[in-house]
């Protein structure tokens, strides 16, 4: 059995709790919530044996995998912490890792708590992919995010375009996915697990758009290299809950669980 804590309560956090049930090879042992918030959550998880605490310290098992559903505030405060403390530490906000230093914080937590810091592949498909193109060289890393207007409100988007009466589409952003994820931490995750995954933060170039006609979250990925051409489009729908986020990125949670937790293992 796996013990596994999520921080944040939030629309991913629960998403994944629907999903992964008392019985499975991995166990949801806790829930970390800003100290606010613990008596309202304990409140509703009264029918489950879940922890719910504000911090470490106040947990009486020790997870073997740590999930970052807080964004990026969350990786930034818990996730090197955790690290150091040996346990595993899931990112879904992976867009907070455009941040150079933050992520040569975790890697150097990781390697001082031999634990693992790991990126959920979130909204899109061929992260895999991309990371095995790496090794004969990429030469051309594109990515398209493709959502309807309200989907970017919040963002500096109402900066760029009145998002209530768009009847065409309009380009939000264009340019580096480091640059991308800092702009819309809420939007730009998968920039940076495809920037990771592939040719780096500096030479994936990112293009955001606001559509009134998207049915939806669209990402479409183009990569060129020495192993051919990739494309990639997924079509997703957003959580009810969160326009900003793809049912799949929170399912993507609930797979990597599964795949760390279960007896049998494929890609990742």
């Amino acid at each position: 059995m796996m013990n596994v804590l999520l921080i944040g309560y939030g629309a991913i956090a629960q998403e994944v709790l629907k999903h992964i049930e008392p019985d499975e090879d991995a166990n949801i042992t806790g829930i970390v919530v800003r100290p606010g918030r613990v008596k309202e959550v304990r409140d509703v998880l009264l029918k489950r044996d879940i922890e719910v605490v504000s911090s470490f310290d106040e947990l009486s098992t020790k997870p073997d995998l740590v999930v970052e559903c807080a964004g990026h505030a969350g990786v930034r405060e818990f996730g090197a912490d955790a690290l150091r403390r040996g346990m595993d530490f899931l990112v879904i906000s992976v867009g907070a890792l455009a941040d150079a230093g933050l992520y040569a914080d975790l890697t150097s937590a990781a390697k001082e708590g031999a634990a693992k810091l790991v990126l959920a592949a979130g909204a899109v498909a061929g992260a895999d992919a991309l990371s095995a193109a790496r090794v004969g060289g990429i030469s051309k890393v594109t990515y398209t995010s493709r959502k309807p207007p309200h989907a970017w409100r919040g963002t500096p988007a109402e900066d760029v375009a009145d998002l209530d009466t768009l009847t065409k589409e309009i380009t939000l952003y264009e340019g580096a996915a480091d640059e991308a994820a800092r702009q819309y931490p809420q939007n730009a995750n998968v920039a940076a697990t495809i920037a990771l995954a592939g040719a780096g933060f500096k030479k994936t170039k990112v293009r955001l758009v606001a559509d009134p006609k998207a049915m939806g979250n669209i990402h479409e990925v183009r990569a060129e290299g020495a192993f051919g051409v990739l494309d990639v489009e997924i079509r997703g729908m957003p959580l009810p809950d969160n326009p900003k986020t793809s049912t799949l990125a929170a399912h993507s949670v609930v797979a990597e669980i599964r795949r760390r937790a279960g007896p049998v293992e494929i890609g990742g």
